[in-house]
């Protein structure tokens, strides 16, 4: 048994930053930070864009933020904390700043502000079309500096541990969270690791669809151990495409084209080179990424093509080279000059909108549990995360989860006699071929029946794959130990369900989510 003051599950912008806090504020308690490949794997390294902060108070405002954050979340968003995270922000940008982290600026020595789909006004942060790749780098050395902070690389949670583990329980009422189970992947060995406070900090789900701009990582874990362990899972059928990914033809992550590339004046044509974004939006290019993805969506059931494009060749080539160097550099390695090129584009899955339900200070149902990033719900996204608001709520929340935990953290007494993990009656898998086809079936059928747009009947028709696929896993979790691939699969399918049974039970159309009728 392993026993740290604070369990972080996840290793991207918002665990770093909760590390940081808590392992500065309290230096001698014993923090751990777990993460199932390198530390730098995570959704936040591949984000480009940006972060939106209100910093020109003459044409940009609080309310303006806030007015735009409200619109894209298309009514379903929380006001309060909607005003909360757009308020709060320039507080935790100061933070960054004093920790390194560097955004672009313009001559004048002014932050260079970028304009993305659905923003009123430039108030986008950047380090060129790498800023989550920067804001990474920055809190990793910073947590290297951190001596009471230890990062245990390639070291899988495979499940959280609370009172079902312990004791006979049933239910949700007073439900606590112990710490994880978690899998050392160079030993094979789960270990048992006890904590006072545990925080989901795992990132999103893209991997549960073919094409998505998440890397591999991206399997929903945080998600569904949340689920098994009676947390509140809500908005699943809100799953955010990118409207223009870099079209391949090889399955798996692809890689994005910022949004902030139609900010700066790319438009969207398609195979005959006319434009038709303004057939759907009077923002055109500009309009939220929902409306964008389902545009782009209705044009390639008409013409039965694969992919659109994306037409830079008219804007300033000194200045978008020095904005979109590696986009720029991804395209030449396929062969195709911006300048001359057409760039071709196709939705992917980006972003989850729903997740773990969390209070203003990112606690959940479960007492001891707290939950942040991509894999919580917190009301400020609705129906539709607005460009550039993930950094930022990260890095709000995981301020809120530490502010709570300074509370929190002293009223835990040990308690609760925790088993370690048993593989009694199990054996190692005979074949990998089983969990890997059956990762590739749960990815073909959320792509073709749980995507853009969905219907009654191809949800009914994934819902009944699904229940196979379930079946199988489950008796093949039962009689094999645990490897990551196959905690992945179940993962993967939990997510597949939930965002299933959530997209059924919806009735009306909002933001991310169009069902036909």
């Amino acid at each position: 048994m392993i026993k740290h003051d604070f369990l972080i599950i996840g290793s991207g912008l918002a665990g770093l930053t909760y590390a940081l806090k808590v392992g500065k504020h309290f230096p001698e308690k014993q923090i751990a930070v777990v993460t199932k490949a390198a530390a730098s794997e995570s959704n936040t390294k591949y984000a480009q864009g940006g972060m939106a902060v209100v910093m020109d108070t003459v044409t940009d405002s609080y309310e303006q933020h806030i007015q735009d954050t409200l619109i894209a979340g298309d009514g379903l968003c929380d006001k309060d904390i909607v005003e909360m995270v757009v308020r709060e922000a320039p507080e935790r940008l100061k933070e960054l700043l004093n920790w390194g982290a560097d955004f672009d600026k313009n001559k004048l020595g002014d932050f260079d502000l970028g304009r993305e789909g659905g923003h009123s006004q430039n108030r986008i942060l950047h380090h060129k079309d790498i800023t989550g790749f920067e804001l990474e780098e920055t809190l990793l050395s910073q947590v290297d500096k951190c001596k009471n902070i230890s990062l245990f690389s390639h070291h899988f949670a495979v499940d959280l541990i609370t009172n079902h583990h312990v004791q006979a329980w049933k239910g949700r009422e007073n439900n606590k969270c112990f710490g994880a189970y978690v899998l050392d992947e160079k030993t094979g060995k789960i270990e048992t690791y006890r904590s006072k406070i545990t925080l989901l900090a795992s990132g999103g789900i893209g991997q549960v669809y073919q094409n998505t701009t998440n890397p591999e990582v991206a399997t929903g874990d945080g998600v569904a151990m949340a689920y098994r362990a009676k947390a509140r899972i809500q908005n699943m059928e809100f799953v955010q495409f990118h409207p223009t990914a870099l079209f391949d033809t090889k399955p798996g992550q692809t890689f994005l084209i910022s949004e902030a590339v139609r900010g700066f004046g790319a438009l969207l044509r398609n195979r005959q080179g006319e434009l038709f974004m303004e057939k759907y939006d009077e923002r055109k290019e500009l309009a939220s990424r929902d409306i964008v993805s389902r545009a782009i969506d209705s044009e390639l059931k008409k013409s039965g093509d694969d992919h659109v494009y994306l037409d830079c060749r008219h804007l300033e080539p000194k200045s978008f080279e020095n904005h979109f160097p590696n986009i720029i550099q991804k395209c030449k390695e396929l062969g195709v000059d911006w300048r001359q090129d057409m760039i071709p584009v196709v939705p992917a899955a980006h972003y989850l909108c729903g997740g773990v339900v969390t209070n203003e200070f990112g606690q959940t149902q479960i007492a001891n549990l707290y939950a942040c990033g991509e894999c919580a719900y917190t009301g400020l996204h609705g129906a539709n995360r607005l460009a550039s608001n993930s950094l930022l709520e990260a890095l709000i929340f995981a301020h809120r989860c530490y502010e709570k935990s300074v509370e929190e953290i002293d009223y835990h007494p040990e308690e609760a006699n925790v088993p370690d993990w048993s593989e009694e009656g199990t054996t190692n898998p005979k074949e990998l071929i089983l969990i890997t086809h059956n990762r590739k079936e749960v990815q073909a059928i959320m792509s073709n029946y749980v995507g853009i747009v969905r219907s009654d009947e191809r949800l009914n028709r994934a819902s009944n794959r699904l229940k196979v696929l379930y079946e199988e896993t489950e008796d093949l979790y039962r009689k094999t130990k645990i490897s990551p691939q196959l905690s992945e699969l179940r993962n993967l399918i939990t997510i597949a369900y939930l965002i299933v049974k959530q997209s059924q039970a919806r009735t009306e159309n909002r933001g991310g989510f169009y069902k036909e009728v």
